[in-house]
């Protein structure tokens, strides 16, 4: 009865003062680019409620490639007041069902940052010519091989206001740019992630510090790899791989990404 009259209460108030609160439309739809001549296959999702231009973010892949978890953060991006665009790095939409074809999707990018550069810009491209963005802010978040590749994009210099990296790899594929590091950086790290060992992320630490980058790492105890995607413990299990799901890191993070794009877009 208590929580009847409490929410009678609410609706009275919001009548007699006049406030009516906007009901989102979050549209997520599949959209083709292109990029040397290849065909590039993302999702681009937005809340059509919203007024004037949005801040429009990136979301990089995981080695398996664009996938529906992409796509489930590039609408929970939507949710948060930005355009999302889930990105394919791979070309025509091509996903991995076993770990040999994702690391050999992968690699080829990694040997090749040239064409990797050039899909990521293509996406960045995309996304401001959309007319609900505002294409003087952009920003990219990534996971595992995505955030990887997210960092890159910062060392090279790309013109995004900021990049997130969710366990993502930490090595230079190129070396930075002397100066060219403008975008902030998050790192969101899995202190127990085998796949990059301590003495990785203090190599990061001192790279990050001598470019000078304004940079926020963030290591979770006991976490390991992929701990963002509520797949990882069973794909772990079934491929014999180092990864798993931690509720708790992925809430955690999830919310350091969210502090970290309201600052870096705060008008």
């Amino acid at each position: 009865m208590r929580a009847f009259l409490s929410l009678l209460m609410l609706f009275l108030f919001a009548g007699f003062t006049g406030e009516t609160q906007a009901e989102s439309r979050i549209t997520g739809q599949p959209v083709s680019y292109a990029a040397q001549g290849v065909t590039l296959k993302g999702y681009l999702a937005i809340d059509e409620s919203r007024d004037g231009k949005l801040p429009g973010v990136l979301v990089v892949h995981e080695w398996w490639g664009h996938n529906e978890y992409a796509r489930k953060r590039a609408r929970m991006l939507a949710e948060m007041g930005y355009a999302a665009l889930a990105v394919d790095m791979y070309g025509d939409g091509k996903t991995a069902e076993h770990p040999d074809d994702a690391n050999g999707f992968s690699s080829a990018l990694f040997k090749d940052f040239p064409t990797a550069q050039a899909r990521f810009e293509a996406a960045m491209a995309f996304l401001a010519q959309q007319p609900k963005v505002d294409g003087t802010r952009i920003a990219a978040i990534g996971y595992c091989f995505g955030g990887g590749m997210v960092l890159n994009m910062a060392r090279q210099g790309v013109p995004l206001k900021g990049v997130a990296s969710f366990h993502g790899g930490l090595d230079p594929i190129v070396p930075a740019k002397p100066g060219a590091v403008k975008a902030r950086i998050l790192v969101l790290h899995g202190d127990d992630d085998p796949m990059i060992p301590p003495a990785k992320v203090e190599a990061f630490r001192t790279e990050m510090k001598d470019l000078g980058a304004d940079m926020r790492f963030v290591g979770y105890p006991g976490v390991t790899h992929a701990f963002t995607n509520p797949e990882a413990t069973e794909l772990g299990a079934k491929f014999k791989l180092p990864i798993a799901y931690h509720a708790e890191a992925d809430q955690k993070s999830w919310q350091e990404l969210s502090t970290f794009l309201a600052a870096i877009f705060k008008p």
